[in-house]
């Protein structure tokens, strides 16, 4: 395979900036997305069986005790929402922030995916040793935006019924 060589050195500086431009980008890509593109889980975002409604990673991963120790940029952008509280405890509220969960999950898988990218100009070890910097670097984050919108999905559809008079 063609791989771009250049000094060492100057390899790790492309290396850091490119992480750094691909986190940047693909979190601004995420912040484009409109509301109705964001509006229900599409293929990559639908839970799966192993995640038991999110139960799975309070169960095996002890999530509900780490997660708030990371950072969240969800208001980084100008217009985006933080994650860390909710908008509003009421069912638009909640829908918002399920609607924001998809939206960072999406941008950090697009960002683990720019990982492969490595390969063409780092040697095999390095590329190997930055994706699994990004898959670390960006599978909490992943996990812990599944973990909250299976969390408040049911509440929002018990509000929603309620709402609806049902």
């Amino acid at each position: 395979m063609l791989r771009l060589v250049m000094p060492q050195a100057l390899t790790v500086v492309v290396d850091i900036v490119a992480w750094g431009a691909f986190h940047a980008a693909t979190g601004y890509a995420a912040h484009r997305l409109s509301d109705a593109q964001l509006d229900r889980d599409r293929w990559g975002l639908r839970p799966r069986a192993f995640e038991d409604r999110g139960r799975c990673y309070r169960r095996w991963l002890r999530i509900h005790r780490w997660k708030d120790r990371l950072p969240e940029a969800g208001a980084l952008f100008e217009g985006g929402i933080s994650k860390r509280q909710l908008p509003a405890r009421d069912v638009d509220g909640l829908r918002t922030f399920v609607r924001e969960t998809r939206r960072a999950e999406l941008g950090h898988w697009w960002a683990l995916w720019c990982g492969p990218l490595f390969v063409l100009w780092n040697p095999p070890v390095a590329a190997g040793l930055l994706i699994a910097y990004g898959v670390l670097a960006n599978l909490p984050f992943i996990l812990i935006q599944r973990y909250n919108r299976f969390r408040t999905q049911p509440l929002v559809e018990r509000l929603g019924r309620r709402e609806a008079g049902l």
